[in-house]
């Protein structure tokens, strides 16, 4: 008789779970994400380097971190993670890009990536920044917070 009993109580809390479930990843859609991209996209939304490369001018609407990475790099796999993180914490106010250096090699070499990943910090106004190596998530929000959205801190 117990049995009976707790069967579809089991049964219930599972739907519930795969309810609750279902509305993670309803939410979890909604937020940013970082975004790939490539040579032709960069010269649209980033900056085009061919109309005059002496002279950096950024094209996007909001501040920028732009992660050169590959496929096969540990620390890059590493980062990965912390960066999806980010874009969907800083939402609307950064825009976070990839670029594979494995598909976009004439990319990277403009840029002179020799070690990935490299960071590039593109501010609104400025020149941009380039850091290079894995970077802790604290690290990543210092230079968010102090170099793309200007929010200098006093501790």
């Amino acid at each position: 008789m117990r049995k009976l009993f707790l069967m579809p109580l089991m049964t219930v809390a599972m739907l519930s779970c795969g309810n609750a479930q279902l509305k993670t990843n309803d939410k979890k859609d909604k937020t940013m994400n970082t975004i790939e991209l490539t040579r032709a996209d960069f010269l649209t939304e980033v900056s085009n380097f061919e109309t005059n490369p002496s002279e950096w001018k950024y094209l996007g609407d909001k501040p920028a971190i732009i992660d050169f990475y590959a496929s096969w790099c540990g620390p890059c796999k590493t980062i990965a993670p912390i960066l999806e993180e980010l874009a969907a914490e800083y939402g609307d106010s950064i825009v976070i890009y990839k670029v594979d250096t494995e598909k976009e090699q004439e990319l990277a070499a403009v840029f002179g990536i020799r070690s990935i990943p490299s960071l590039l910090f593109v501010p609104m106004e400025g020149k941009p920044q380039m850091a290079r190596g894995a970077m802790s998530k604290a690290a990543f929000r210092e230079a968010i917070d102090n170099v793309l959205l200007n929010r200098l801190y006093n501790n």
